[in-house]
């Protein structure tokens, strides 16, 4: 089951990239022009990838669905980057982790659904996931710092977190090939959600031309992958 590989990298990107932001250097590192790289490259797997493949003249609600789906989550349960006059409405829970979770058991079983209709498919959805995951990861791990969460704590909750991907993976072995397509629009609404509102929005928080141009440079990379695969 190579989809199942694909879903522990994806894994191993979210804890490892939250593990990095425990070490003191890496700290006042500024991540918005890896965020934008990050968002260039989800929009347009959402765009070029995914929303071709889910027959969206016939699945455009499940889209939408997907989107606000994720936009609930984030919030009203999930830790999310936010801006310092903002932190305070976000409490660090068990309702947190399982948001993160949540979201990453969906990656997870979109991961597994894409390679399951193609293989360079999943291995495209995957990078896309891998991607966002690496600075969604430092800033939770972040925001846990900022409550006074224990290194130890941090870990187990990024591992118990980064868990959700393979069982994601795992699940969609019981889930019928003709419901591909409307998981494949729920994901894409996800993409968008993320890209969008999420890291876009992140990035662009203190703008500047770098920005925009990381956020480019991040689309047209997605798009040389994309010829390459």
């Amino acid at each position: 089951m190579i989809y199942l590989l694909f879903a522990l990298v994806a894994a191993a990107a979210d804890i490892l990239s939250g593990a990095l932001a425990l070490h003191p250097r890496f700290r006042e590192i500024s991540k918005r022009y890896a965020i934008a790289v990050a968002s260039g490259i989800v929009i347009s797997a959402a765009f070029l990838e995914l929303l071709p493949a889910s027959d969206i003249q016939n699945n455009a609600i499940f889209v939408v669905l997907g989107f606000f789906s994720f936009y609930l989550v984030e919030k009203i349960i999930m830790l999310h980057t936010c801006g310092e006059e903002e932190c305070e409405s976000h409490t660090m829970g068990w309702s947190s982790v399982v948001g993160m979770a949540s979201d990453n058991l969906i990656d997870g079983v979109g991961i597994a659904i894409a390679y399951l209709t193609d293989p360079s498919f999943g291995l495209i959805v995957t990078i896309a996931v891998v991607v966002h995951e690496i600075p969604q990861g430092m800033a939770s791990t972040v925001l846990m710092q900022k409550v006074g969460y224990s290194n130890r704590r941090i870990l187990t909750i990024l591992s118990f977190a980064g868990a959700a991907y393979p069982i994601g993976a795992l699940i969609s072995a019981f889930i019928p090939s003709d419901l591909y397509v409307v998981i494949i629009a729920f994901v894409a609404g996800d993409f968008i959600y993320i890209g969008a509102a999420d890291l876009l929005g992140e990035a662009h928080r203190r703008f500047n031309y770098k920005v925009v141009i990381a956020t480019i440079l991040g689309a047209i990379f997605f798009v040389i992958i994309e010829t390459l695969i």
